[in-house]
């Protein structure tokens, strides 16, 4: 402050000091310590202060003028402290202009470090995008190793029957060898016999024989009754080697005979074999039926004793928007439980677009992470269709994530990258009441059971590698690549896609994918048809009911578990009795998989978790009814089959 404007600001602040001292008896009540100056320096700085506009940069700058204005009175009113009061002054005052000139210089840095920070976010975006390239390309040259290896395969079995077609072709070969060598032997020996028996005649006919030498009529005798030695012990070897041969004709015909005999008999044996399966699978229908039976008894009895007028659906149809066509659509297939449900949706649809804004929940315990908020939040009033694809590129995009968060930070974490961070509530709690309103909806329901952790995001991923595996099968079935595949195709990518369902469960899928009682193996299917998703993400009654057999396997799998246990639902179990009992029911299971059920069901850390056989292992229990519910939550299925295959 310079001299010329420190005599007004001086003289101001003498006049307000000379007019407190007319009114200070009034304003304080006798046996104040407190020193009639100083409140008056006081009062005059609590009213500068009060006159000060605080919204501007400058606030602070500004609310230091007052205290600079009241210490330089102080300093003009006390002659024999001014010089060392005016240096302390002057000191704090170079000081505060060095502060300032020193920010002054920092601003620039402050500029140029935001520029290198964005430059850093952009290389890590392009590292980043570089990275999915490579795994996209490694994925691609993944499958055609898989398809190269496939082919390998085939090749393979191509060649192993060409060897198998050879050898029969060599062995009958030798056989008709064989049998030549035999009818040259036998020849050679009718010819010899033919040889002797023209050689006999030619004696007995030539007329001059009598009149021969005697000498050599016996040794003619003698040389004829060796050679007639010879050949009877030739004509005996001959016996006793063929004595038990029979003829080729006689051989050939009881062949063929035989041949015949085990045709049939391999025939009936298969016939058999199809009897019995046919029979065991109509004892199973007989059981089931029986069960069903006795169930429906029960739930008729229970119906007639509580039962109620059935409710006439069709008044809905004035009432829900579309008219009688839409509720028509939305009815079709359902019982009365479902449509009350499909009713409280329409019903809740409606609300819910008359809502404009919601209430925050505030910031409690129990209040998702994604949800806490006080005030009012914004209803941003998408459609069905608009949700259901946000919800799909979430889950696009966890697929791909790197870093595995928690399910519902990395929700909230999506919608502020989506929308912003100044948007994301708003549409977190729109999201939320959407999910939640809307169960029977496939997308909508299963995210919202994950998200508020009633089940493990792995068994939505495991469903969807599921399907995407069963279409694969399919398309390699599918040499034309025309879409179209035949029932007996269908049938056997069913079986060996899914080994441990059980004969009638893929029934249940045949049918549902258009197989009836007469359909015949080769009639064709457009198997794409049945992956098919509308515009609301619903999906065919084909993989709705893969869906429904995975949950009732799941159910069975930890009813089996219960009944292996043996216990209430009340009862502490331990954690080598439920080892056991995965291990009774589930022979095939691994190591790797049994230890994560462990861990899930008594909620242990992977490095807490004990080896089998320690002592600590007993000291682990938990009940027995909490247990079956965390596996409840996550993806178990059987591994293998629970009676060992009999050897062949």
């Amino acid at each position: 402050m310079t001299p010329s404007s420190q005599k007004p600001r001086t003289s101001r602040i003498a006049s307000f000091l000379r007019n407190g001292r007319h009114c200070s008896w009034q304003q304080h009540p006798l046996g104040t310590t407190k020193p009639r100056y100083l409140e008056q320096l006081e009062n005059y700085l609590r009213k500068e202060l009060l006159l000060l506009d605080l919204s501007t940069d400058s606030t602070q700058e500004l609310r230091l003028q007052p205290y600079r204005e009241i210490f330089e009175f102080f300093i003009e009113d006390f002659k024999t402290y001014k010089p060392l009061l005016s240096s302390i002054k002057n000191a704090y005052e170079v000081m505060l202009a060095h502060q300032r000139e020193k920010i002054r210089a920092l601003e620039p840095l402050k500029a140029k470090l935001v520029t290198v920070n964005e430059d850093c976010n952009e290389r890590i975006l392009a590292m980043r995008a570089e990275e999915r390239y490579e795994i996209t390309m490694l994925k691609k040259e993944k499958m055609n190793l898989l398809k190269l290896i496939d082919k390998k395969n085939e090749e393979k079995i191509s060649l192993q029957s060409e060897v198998s077609k050879l050898r029969k072709n060599l062995a009958e070969e030798y056989l008709r060898y064989l049998t030549e060598r035999d009818a040259r032997k036998i020849l050679i020996a009718d010819l010899n016999e033919l040889r002797y028996q023209r050689e006999d005649m030619s004696l007995a006919q030539s007329p001059g024989i009598w009149g021969e030498d005697p000498v050599k009529l016996t040794l003619a005798l003698k040389m004829t009754r060796q050679d007639l030695t010879r050949t009877q012990m030739e004509l005996n070897t001959m016996k006793a080697n063929f004595g038990d041969v029979v003829p080729r004709r006689d051989f050939e015909m009881q062949e063929k005979t035989n041949k015949d005999l085990q045709e049939q008999l391999d025939s009936l044996r298969d016939d058999y074999e199809e009897v019995c399966k046919e029979h065991e699978i109509l004892l199973q229908l007989h059981m089931t039926t029986l069960k069903e039976r006795d169930q429906f008894h029960s739930e008729l009895q229970e119906i007639q004793r509580t039962s109620t007028p059935r409710p006439d659906w069709s008044k809905c149809e004035d009432v829900v928007a579309g008219g009688p066509d839409r509720w028509q659509m939305l009815a079709e297939g359902k019982n009365s439980d479902q449509l009350v449900d499909v009713l409280l949706e329409e019903i809740g649809e409606g609300l819910l677009r008359e809502k404009d804004f919601f209430p925050g929940l505030g910031y409690g315990e129990a209040i998702p992470p994604f949800l806490r908020f006080d005030g009012i939040v914004e209803n941003k009033k998408p459609t069905k269709k608009d949700v259901v694809n946000l919800l799909k590129d979430a889950w696009k995009q966890r697929l791909v994530e790197e870093q595995k968060e928690k399910f519902p930070d990395f929700f909230f974490n999506f919608l502020e990258h989506r929308f912003g961070p100044g948007e994301a509530m708003a549409w977190a709690y729109t999201i939320f009441e959407n999910i939640k309103l809307f169960r029977s909806n496939e997308v909508m329901s299963q995210f919202y059971a994950v998200l508020m952790g009633k089940r493990s995001e792995n068994v939505y991923i495991k469903q969807k590698e599921t399907v995407a595996q069963l279409l694969k099968e399919m398309t390699n079935a599918d040499s034309q690549n025309e879409g179209l595949i035949t029932m007996e195709h269908l049938s056997t990518v069913l079986k060996s896609t899914f080994p441990f369902k059980k004969e009638e469960k893929i029934q249940e899928l045949m049918e549902t994918g258009g197989w009836h009682p007469n359909s015949s193996n080769a009639d064709l299917l457009n198997y794409r048809s049945l992956f098919t998703e509308d515009e609301e993400g619903q999906s065919t009654p084909f993989v709705q009911k893969l869906w429904e057999q995975y949950v009732d396997e799941k159910d069975e799998y930890l009813r089996e578990l219960k009944q292996e246990l043996g216990m209430e639902l009340h009862n502490e179990v331990t954690l080598p009795q439920i080892r056991e009992a995965l291990i009774s029911i589930d022979p095939s299971l691994e190591k790797q998989t049994l230890n994560s059920y462990l861990i899930q069901a008594f909620q242990l850390p992977m490095t807490e978790l004990p080896e089998e056989g320690e002592e600590k292992e007993e000291s682990i229990v938990v009940q027995l009814k909490i247990a079956l519910q965390r596996l409840q939550m996550i993806d178990i299925r059987r591994m293998g089959s629970r009676e060992p295959e009999p050897a062949s």
